[in-house]
Order: C-alpha cells, then sequence, then structure tokens
C-alpha cells in the first residue's frame, strides 16, 4: 500500500530522542530517512541502557525503519558530502544546539536560499532565541521548568517527573506534525519552511487546562496523586483485591455507577448530586466507593463497568501489557532481526492508514550499516565510495 509520505527523504541529524521519535513517525508514514551518524560512537543513546548483549534497547526503540550512514562530520570532506545530502533531501531535521548547524556549513537559511523546495526542522531545549537559547535542555528538566512536575505526584512537596521521557516523545510528535503540515504547504506553493519546536515549548504546550487554569482564574494548579485534577470519581480506586481505574467523568456515569455498586441513592445525595459537589467532596466519596467496591475482585468490576460503557481499566505492569489480550489483537509487537542475525522484538508505530498499521521492515540499524547504499543512492559510483571509506571519510561496520 502506497503510504503518505513515500518518495519522501529525510535527511535526519538528530540523536537522543526526541528527534528520533520524530523521525521514526515519519518513517512510519513511509518516508525514507537516512540517519546520520559521527563516525565516532554515532548517536549517544547507542551507549546507553539497558542493553540485550552489545545492543542499546534506548537506541533500538525509537530507530526503526532508518538507514544509518557514519560521517566524519568535521573534515572538509566529510562537510562536503553531509551538504550534498542536505539538498538532496527532502527535509532535514536537526537537533544541535542553535548556530550548531552553521558551524557544520549547513546554514539552514543557506540551505533554503540554494534550495527553496527543502524543509528544515530543528528541535532545542529552550528555542532557537533567548536568554536561555545556548543552554543544554534535557527531558526531567523541561518537565520541571514546564509545571508538568509540579502536578505529578501525590502532593506538593513530592514532585514527580513521569515515568518515560514524555516531553522528549510530544516534541518528537510536534515536530513530526510540524513537517507534515510543511510538506503540504510546499504541494501548494512550491516553497519549503523552517519547522522549530523545543522541549520547553513542548512540555508547557500539553498543560491543557491545568495551564489555562492558571492562566484564566490565577490558581495554581497541585497533584492529585492518581485522582483526576477535576472530575470525580475519576481515578485509581481499592477493590477486594487490586486497585482499578474508575472513570465517571458525569453525572449519567456516576447514576450507573452508583446503581451497580448497589446504592442508587448516593447520585442523589447533595454532595454527590454534582459534578462540582462530587470534586469538591472527593475524600468523602472515595471512601463511600471503597467500602462498596471491597465487595467483590477488582477485574469483575471492570467487566461490569464496561459493559453499562463506564470507562474502566486494571493497572499493568509492562509484562501484563504485553500479555493483554486487547494488545495481542492490535499487534503492536513485530519481531525483526538485527543485521548480526540477533532476534528483536519491537514495538511497531501508533498511526493505522487505510486500516493498515504500521509495519517494521528494518531493524535499527548497526552504526553505519547501510553507508554503501546512501551513498549510491546520492549518485556517487563504486570507486568514489571506495575513496571515502578508505580515507576514513566515511564508515561501515567491520563484520
Amino acid at each position: 500500500m502506497a503510504l503518505p509520505l513515500d518518495g519522501i527523504v529525510v535527511l535526519d541529524l538528530t540523536r537522543a530522542l526526541a528527534g528520533p521519535y520524530a523521525t521514526a513517525l515519519l518513517a512510519d508514514l513511509g518516508a525514507t530517512i537516512i540517519k546520520v551518524e559521527s563516525k565516532k560512537g554515532g548517536d549517544s543513546t547507542r551507549a546507553w541502557p539497558p542493553f540485550e548483549g552489545a545492543h542499546s534497547l534506548y537506541f533500538d526503540s525509537v530507530n526503526r525503519n532508518k538507514s544509518s550512514i557514519a560521517i566524519d562530520f568535521y573534515s572538509p570532506e566529510g562537510a562536503a558530502l553531509l551538504r550534498r545530502m542536505a539538498l538532496d533531501a527532502d527535509v532535514v531535521i536537526e537537533n544541535f544546539k542553535p548556530g550548531t548547524m552553521a558551524e557544520m556549513g549547513l546554514d539552514p537559511a543557506e540551505l533554503r536560499a540554494e534550495k527553496p523546495s527543502l524543509i528544515v526542522a530543528s528541535v532545542s531545549g529552550f528555542g532557537s532565541t533567548g536568554p536561555l537559547a545556548q543552554a543544554a535542555g534535557l527531558d526531567q528538566v523541561a518537565q520541571g521548568m514546564s509545571g508538568l512536575m509540579s502536578v505529578t505526584g501525590e502532593d506538593a512537596e513530592h514532585p514527580t517527573r513521569v515515568g518515560v521521557p514524555i516531553v522528549d516523545i510530544y516534541a518528537g510528535v510536534f515536530t513530526a506534525v510540524g513537517i507534515a503540515a510543511a510538506l503540504v504547504g510546499r504541494e501548494r506553493t512550491g516553497v519549503g519552511a523552517t519547522v522549530e519546536t523545543s522541549l520547553l515549548e513542548a512540555a508547557i504546550a500539553v498543560s491543557a487546562f491545568q495551564g489555562q487554569r492558571y492562566l484564566s482564574t490565577g490558581e495554581v494548579p497541585q497533584p492529585q496523586g492518581n485522582n483526576h485534577p477535576v472530575l470525580a470519581p475519576y481515578g485509581v480506586f481499592a477493590t477486594a483485591d487490586i486497585p482499578i481505574i474508575i472513570a465517571a467523568g458525569n453525572d449519567r456515569h456516576f447514576q450507573q455507577l452508583a446503581e451497580l455498586l448497589g446504592e442508587p441513592g448516593l447520585a442523589d445525595e447533595p454532595e454527590f448530586a454534582t459534578g462540582r459537589a462530587r470534586s469538591g467532596h472527593r475524600q468523602e466519596l472515595t471512601a463511600r466507593l471503597e467500602q462498596l467496591l471491597a465487595a467483590r475482585p477488582g477485574l469483575e468490576w471492570v467487566d461490569e463497568l464496561r459493559r453499562i460503557g463506564i470507562p474502566a481499566g486494571p493497572i499493568l505492569n509492562y509484562e501484563q501489557v504485553f500479555r493483554d489480550p486487547q494488545v495481542r489483537h492490535l499487534d503492536m509487537v513485530k519481531q525483526l532481526t538485527r543485521r548480526d542475525g540477533s532476534a528483536l522484538p519491537l514495538l511497531r508505530g501508533p498511526i493505522t492508514v487505510d486500516g493498515v498499521a504500521p509495519s517494521v521492515h528494518k531493524a535499527p540499524p548497526a552504526l553505519g550499516e547501510d553507508t554503501r547504499a546512501v551513498l549510491d543512492r546520492l549518485g556517487l559510483t563504486a570507486e568514489q565510495i571506495e575513496g571515502l571509506l578508505a580515507a576514513g571519510i566515511v564508515t561501515e561496520p567491520a563484520d
């Protein structure tokens, strides 16, 4: 099946997570991703745990469906090759500190002046301008500075990071959306664009109603633990055996919940009759509900709640996640083989197009695994490629 981004070539100069997550999504949608890495170790996450043997699973998790070429960035020949590759691409994406691209001979303004149809996308820590433009930025720093940690955790004295690098992930998603929009615009005008986001902007953007609450009312949101910050009952509740999540987010759902629990009059009590009242009496409501929920095991309640249309579910660890019947039905785990012959079960991407889920057709590459193929695609002769390899301008795996 033809995918939306078939034929689009992306030169990927990113490393770590935000940029590679963006290009993984673009690859899922059909783009050809050429991952350019320094021959001196490549993407920094190749050295990050967790490991399976010599393989970084951190790296593997976001580098599916990509080709790797290893280059000596800072040699004159390597810089010239890199510029040629950039001008041959539809999209160049990078996440260096602002100004680094220009130092490498890849100033985005110059590239776009030479090729107006080119799209250049950048992910920085704090934005390309301002007092922190040159500061190093990482996911947890952005979580802390954006307010996300201040609303996560049990109480205000114990701010907590989200358990995955959520800011990197969202910055990657926003970058992919920006690139896709720029590609649509180019179809209309023939002219590319410069797309930018930062970890800080991405983190603040996902504040949603929490940020809006402060802007409109001056109220500083506080953490609510495992409860929804404004809706009730919506959160984690104890049962006879395991905690479960119940999300009765409106009056009708609460009435149904009360009937299911055998206490229909609960929905008529003044403290619980409306969403605003329930939110204001959350602790009392939780205690009443948990008394009733203690009568049966959690998974039985989940089945009953789902039967009457109330969102509910258990809290699963990752072992349980990948055994879950719905997850198995979605076929999210694909079986790959790395270049060295080792097996790799890998998550596919999350975007389905025309009823077809994204494939994982190529395992995350070894450093420089596709150097020859990338240069051949660029139009270099076999002799030129051998010369670059012999001179150490580009490298490939030894075996």
